[in-house]
């Protein structure tokens, strides 16, 4: 069975994927969740010897859906040294990837999968 055959099966639709211009936009928004007050992180996989970095979110209420997933991503040639994407946002936006959490920084975590999740397709 293809996947596409298991999502019909399932009555599922895969996310729409929206590629961003590099991590640090990714960063961005993910911190904008944060200081909303949603749990964020940024997922890590390879895919076709490309790093693909990306966040889960749902854009709420869409006409008559519940909601429309949605799958943020940026795709970069190497992996990035660290387990947390940090940003500061202050008079002047500063942006690291660092091993762990700095006082005054918004963190968000990088999980990094074993492997491409099959309910995303990205380019």
């Amino acid at each position: 069975m293809s996947k596409a055959e298991k999502w019909e099966e399932l009555k599922l639709r895969p996310p729409k994927c929206i590629k961003v211009d590099g991590i640090k936009e990714l960063v961005r928004f993910a911190a904008s969740m944060i200081s909303l007050g949603q749990a964020t992180y940024i997922i890590h996989f390879e895919d076709k010897g490309k790093h693909i970095y990306g966040l889960l979110a749902v854009y709420h209420d869409y006409y008559n859906y519940y909601g429309v997933p949605l799958f943020y991503y940026c795709v970069c040639e190497k992996p990035v040294e660290g387990s947390y994407a940090l940003i500061k946002m202050s008079e002047k936006e500063e942006f690291l990837i660092s091993d762990g959490v700095k006082p005054g920084w918004v963190a968000a975590p990088i999980i990094n999968l074993k492997e491409k999740p099959d309910f995303i397709e990205v380019e």
